[in-house]
């Protein structure tokens, strides 16, 4: 009988916060647990303020997290090589370990034998902790309860900041489904980060709705409910016919007072951070979303109730919003960043950074080198901070607590791209925004992070990394989602990151906003188009108004015209890139050759009447 093992292995008071839920299938998955990964103690975190409390005191005592000198800020280092997602370790357990596109994958019972071995007696001597959550509002259509095992307080801490609780979800609910996740950080060194790095691994077997994670601290791997859950609800949302999506979920506000909700995709270093946090706008969420249709309307969530961000280039500057948050006496973890007398410091961040501290790497100085001749920079490039959306001033908390979800008036998609897609482009219809605009996402590498700068990397729905289905069912299912809507949310492309025939940007930082605030009058029939043959464009004098009601600026013709051109032969290029990807893999869906070969074919006619560089005004007469 679980529970009699359970009240032999638990202390009395964390045993009867067992006992109150009356759930068999957790009283076996957590026997199971407690019996392999053997730990000394064992810490069951309801939905209390004081079990909240002992977590974070525990990360502190453990030294996995140090305090620093502002009241409530902590920082946790990774080990040096476990600076992020372990992509090449990372699997997806399949029956027979088929082969997928893009996703690594293992045969199930292979995967679940070596992560089994393991996680044998990986806790021993340590404490479990064990936790509740809901992904999405609580008793709500979009909740997914959850429960998380853990041997790192820092990671439990973590969670508790970035998700709903919901033990008491489980007490109510006696027979509720869950997900489940199991993570051991595995020997520690010095330093208290996870030792045995040749050892990691991450394992996703979406047949038992179980994600493992081994000899790891980084949260992208250990967070359970963020990556590791990200890829079990995209499977989860194939079988059932909803979206589980890499989106950040935000409200424009337009004319008296109207609100329109936008989610959006960006490949990482895109500008999806910076969107969402625009000043004088509605933040919602920053990562994930849930999408689904209720009484024919497609409705979003935001899966989380935190923000575990990129710090890198935080600055008072272009992110006054997260600028605020980092510097209030609220509780934040700080990770891999550089500390100095008790104070966080961080690559790009617009102030002077001390030349001696302890960051990463240990003890740091400037120009220290690691063993392979590397400079160690005062922050890694990848360093984080872990914040409850609760401080944003911008923050939109009844869309955040909305438990139908607020209604979705468009889905934004972007990467990095110097040549190519325009500034802002809205797609013919949803078929064409899905093929066209999300399917056919492409971001260039910068000098900086892969030492070859301006290469093209596909990356569907900025989805890539997390996709734990086939791409073809993957598609196939995201095209029949819009065609049981009433009155699909439309579909838009940006691209900040257009340049001249010299390298020269030609957008400001801030001109996101205006494409913004032109898609909320777009979704709302109050401005009219330029069809061109890649979808709808703005009209100039939409723009201009804009530009000077917003940043009482001049947008002047030229720029429009430098912005909004149609570049036929990259356009082109482009298309042949994406066929040539997708015509490669097995089961994709004939609507993606069929808007290829129909944009294609637009975009050859466009060119024999107008020429290879099309203005955007020859669109305002054909």
């Amino acid at each position: 009988m679980p529970l009699k093992y359970l009240k032999e292995r638990l202390d009395e008071d964390q045993f009867k916060k067992i006992e109150k839920i009356e759930n068999e299938a957790l009283h076996e998955f957590l026997e199971k647990y407690i019996e392999v990964c053997n730990p000394s103690r064992v810490f069951v975190v309801t939905d209390s303020d004081d079990d909240e409390v002992y977590v974070r005191n525990r990360a502190i005592m453990y030294g996995e997290e140090r305090l620093l000198i502002t009241p409530g800020h902590t920082v946790h280092f990774d080990n040096y090589y476990d600076q992020a997602r372990d992509k090449e370790h990372t699997y997806v357990l399949t029956p027979e370990g088929e082969k997928l596109p893009y996703i690594r994958t293992m045969k199930r019972d292979t995967g679940l034998k070596e992560i089994h071995d393991l996680l044998i007696d990986s806790m021993k001597g340590k404490e479990m902790f064990i936790l509740f959550f809901s992904l999405g509002p609580k008793d709500s259509p979009f909740m997914i309860p959850a429960v998380q095992i853990t041997d790192s307080a820092y990671v439990a801490h973590s969670e508790l900041m970035l998700y709903r609780k919901a033990y008491d979800v489980f007490v109510r609910n006696p027979n509720i489904d869950f997900m489940k996740f199991v993570h051991s950080e595995g020997e520690l060194d010095e330093r208290k980060t996870s030792k045995n790095l040749e050892k990691r691994r991450v394992m996703i077997d979406l047949e038992g709705n179980v994600a493992y994670a081994v000899n790891t601290q980084y949260a992208g791997n250990t967070i359970g409910l963020k990556k590791p859950a990200f890829r079990l609800t995209i499977y989860k949302a194939l079988k059932e016919g909803w979206l589980s999506e890499h989106m950040f979920l935000m409200g424009v506000n337009g004319p008296d007072g109207r609100v329109s909700y936008f989610t959006g995709a960006f490949p990482s270093m895109c500008g999806k951070t910076s969107t969402c946090m625009l000043v004088g706008e509605r933040l919602v969420g920053d990562d994930l979303s849930f999408i689904k249709n209720i009484n024919g309307e497609a409705r979003a969530v935001n899966v989380e109730n935190g923000v575990f961000g990129i710090i890198q280039g935080v600055n008072k500057e272009d992110d006054p919003y997260i600028w605020e948050v980092l510097h209030s006496p609220k509780e934040i973890i700080f990770s891999n960043v550089l500390v100095h007398e008790g104070r966080p410091y961080w690559n790009g961040m617009g102030e002077e950074i001390p030349c001696e501290g302890e960051n990463h790497s240990g003890k740091w100085w400037c120009g220290k080198k690691d063993k392979d001749g590397n400079e160690i920079p005062p922050s890694h490039k990848n360093a984080r901070f872990t914040a409850r959306l609760e401080y944003f001033p911008n923050l939109d908390r009844d869309a955040l607590n909305a438990k139908d979800g607020v209604k979705l008036s468009g889905m934004i998609y972007g990467g990095r791209d110097s040549d190519t897609w325009p500034p802002v482009c809205e797609a013919f219809d949803w078929t064409h925004g899905v093929v066209m605009k999300g399917a056919s996402i492409e971001s260039e590498t910068t000098a900086a992070t892969l030492g070859k700068e301006g290469v093209r990397k596909y990356n569907i729905m900025s989805i890539l990394d997390f996709l734990s289905v086939h791409i073809g069912d993957y598609l196939r299912n995201y095209l029949e989602f819009g065609r049981k809507l009433k009155n699909p949310p439309k579909i838009f492309a940006v691209n900040y990151f257009l340049r001249d025939e010299n390298g020269n940007f030609l957008n400001s930082k801030l001109d996101k906003k205006i494409w913004l605030k032109w898609m909320d009058l777009r979704v709302h029939g109050e401005v009219e188009a330029i069809e061109t043959p890649i979808g709808y464009i703005p009209k100039y004098e939409d723009l201009a108004k804009l530009f000077r009601e917003v940043f009482d600026r001049e947008y002047t013709r030229e720029d429009y015209e430098k912005q909004f051109t149609i570049r036929v032969p990259k356009l082109l290029e482009k298309i042949e890139r994406i066929r040539k990807i997708y015509s490669e893999m097995y089961g994709i869906p004939e609507e993606v050759f069929k808007q290829l070969d129909a944009e294609e074919m637009r975009l050859k006619e466009a060119r024999k009447r107008f020429g290879d560089y099309i203005s955007p005004f020859k669109f305002y007469t054909s």
